[in-house]
């Protein structure tokens, strides 16, 4: 062997050449490192292995892969598995150990080096590859082949003899047909095609909008949101809603008798977008995402205002009713009529319901920013804000807006002082009513049995949206009127809240304040000598069916009809009642009178008289 071979022999480690596992009891040659090498020695001075071991590292030094042979095929116990040539006679071999039993406690050694250069010693089956469907499209799911086919079919036939395309009123039918949206998306949907203004829609450019566009595969939610939403921008604004709500008002039958006075249109829009933005914009900053339009129940209502002839059918949001409440109660405290109030106007709503502490709180913009350009005063959207809060207290916007003025210091807790604070101008309120007072220490232990808090030392926001009860709480400290009522606990009005569990508090009051502003105002009429005998009679039959659907066949006593009597007929309080109801346990004492459908119809002979009727 040469020299330069014997060097490089010499500095070969015998790892790398792979030799058979040793047994168990041929483990000592390890541990024995002096007969070891000297074993090796012997087994290298063999001219097979000088051969053999010179001609590997040559090969290596060239960059020629290995390809290792056994060095002595005649022997019949060389094998596969033992590549270099015996060291030991023919027919002394001993017997190989196990290659890998798995049980066997003996950990295989990672080797490194000459044996990782070719894959014939040691042969590497690489892991196949798992091809993951693509699962994100950043515009949405492509359109299938055949679902894109039966679209533009149907397309195609709604397109059918208008080669130059559909104007803007015929349009909608393409809308609600193709698009499954509401009617009133026409103009909107048809202005976001023809961005040229051309006045025409053609079937290749509805295609290339809603198929192409990949609109069609889109929820419902994201298309309206898209539709709606400014180029460039990842959020809803007011005035995006604004559209919408004149070509509603435009084209519903419900709205119709709106046409003649654009005033009102207006405020009833800006009150159903107010609606819309105080229960959907959760985060408050008039910018509504698409993560809160899906969440909120908007297209829900929006669909059912455009099936429903009625819209005050349509309580959420779109109802007219609703407006007409809030519209009046405000023009109520607004006795300038400058569209704006400040803290007096405000103190006297719901007949001096709330306490000084409360309004001045309000007034300090902390539940919510004015948007009043005016310093100091309210404006109509902030008075929508407030109504709604005040009158449905269940509801997570008005828990929020609650909760932010009882929390004085801002930590995002109510303590004992806090809640005291506000408690004590009530308490002064119920001793000037000579109204037996409750002491704070048992209003903070029924607040605690009410809302059973995390930590009885103080409430924290989860705790009143873990709660039926939260509303009651906020009535106890700063509304007198509620809180009477609250403890007074009618069991007919438990009984109404069962039967329409759907319902909310914000309904019923709607219900209530609307028919005794429509009372109020045919009274108005009557007095003055202008009303319609035909209007005053079916206006109080529809008083008479509504008051009787509110009372659900009980003849507890009406608080409008009885509003409304003590204006009109002389005496103690009325009731309406069925014959049914005579033996009812739930009926007033003698003292008072009980009428019938004959006494309704001596209402409505003196209503006729009033307004000058022979």
């Amino acid at each position: 062997m040469s020299s330069s071979s014997s060097g490089d022999v010499a500095c070969l480690d015998a790892d790398l050449l792979q030799l058979p596992e040793l047994s168990p009891l041929d483990l000592n040659l390890k541990s024995n490192h002096q007969f070891a090498q000297h074993l090796f020695d012997h087994w290298l001075s063999l001219p097979d292995s000088n051969r053999l071991v010179t001609s590997l590292v040559n090969d290596v030094k060239a960059g020629i892969p290995l390809n290792v042979t056994t060095g002595n095929s005649s022997s019949p116990h060389a094998t596969a598995s033992s590549p270099l040539p015996s060291m030991f006679p023919a027919g002394s071999v001993p017997p190989l150990s196990p290659r890998s039993i798995p049980a066997s406690p003996r950990i295989t050694k990672q080797r490194t080096g000459l044996s990782n250069l070719s894959s014939s010693l040691k042969p590497v089956s690489e892991p196949l590859k798992e091809l993951i469907p693509q699962f994100y499209f950043q515009n949405g799911r492509p359109v299938a082949n055949e679902l894109k086919e039966q679209s533009i079919l149907r397309i195609n036939q709604f397109f059918y003899g208008y080669p130059d395309g559909l104007q803007i009123n015929e349009f909608k039918l393409v809308t609600k047909e193709i698009c499954k949206l509401p009617s009133f998306f026409s103009t909107t949907l048809f202005k976001k095609i023809d961005v040229n203004g051309t006045g025409f829609v053609t079937r290749d450019a509805f295609v290339d909008y809603w198929i192409n566009g990949n609109m069609l595969m889109l929820d419902i939610a994201t298309q309206i949101f898209k539709i709606l939403k400014q180029p460039d921008l990842k959020y809803l604004s007011q005035e995006d809603f604004k559209p919408l709500l004149r070509e509603l008002l435009a084209t519903h039958p419900g709205l119709e008798f709106l046409q003649g006075t654009p005033e009102f249109q207006e405020r009833y829009a800006e009150t159903v977008i107010y609606r819309i933005f105080y229960y959907m914009n959760r985060s408050g900053n008039g910018y509504l995402t698409l993560k809160e339009l899906k969440r909120g129940n908007l297209i829900d209502a929006m669909q059912h205002a455009d099936e429903e002839e009625d819209i005050n059918k349509v309580l959420r949001y779109f109802s007219y009713e609703h407006f007409y409440v809030i519209y009046c109660k405000f023009w109520e405290l607004d006795t300038d009529h400058d569209f704006i109030i400040d803290k007096e106007n405000l103190i006297r709503y719901g007949n001096h319901a709330l306490t000084y502490r409360i309004v001045d709180r309000i007034f300090s913009q902390i539940p919510r920013k004015f948007t009043s350009k005016v310093e100091g005063k309210m404006g109509y959207e902030d008075f929508v804000y407030f109504i709604l809060a005040e009158e449905d207290k269940s509801s997570e916007p008005s828990l929020e807006y609650w909760f932010k003025c009882i929390d004085l210091d801002g930590n995002g807790i109510l303590t004992r002082n806090e809640m005291q604070f506000f408690y004590e101008e009530q308490l002064h309120r119920m001793e000037c009513m000579a109204q037996e007072p409750v002491l704070f220490e048992d209003i903070l232990c029924q607040i605690i049995d009410m809302i059973f808090p995390e930590n009885e030392t103080y409430i924290t926001l989860h705790d009143l949206k873990g709660c039926k009860l939260s509303g009651g709480v906020f009535n106890i400290l700063f509304n007198l009127n509620k809180f009477m009522a609250f403890e007074s606990r009618d069991p007919f009005l438990i009984r109404q809240e069962r039967e329409n569990p759907t319902l909310t508090e914000w309904d019923r009051f709607a219900h209530r304040e609307y028919i005794r502003l429509s009372m109020e105002e045919d009274v108005e009429e009557a007095s003055n000598g202008s009303a319609e005998p035909t209007s005053i009679f079916w206006t109080a039959m529809f008083t008479i069916q509504t008051m009787n659907e509110d009372l659900d066949g009980t003849c507890s006593r009406h608080p409008k009809f009885l509003q409304f009597s003590e204006r009109t007929i002389p005496g103690p309080g009325l009731c309406v009642m069925e014959p049914r109801c005579q033996n009812d346990p739930r009926q007033p004492g003698s003292s008072e009178k009980i009428i019938t459908f004959s006494a309704i119809y001596i209402w409505i002979g003196f209503l006729l008289a009033s307004s000058g009727t022979p």
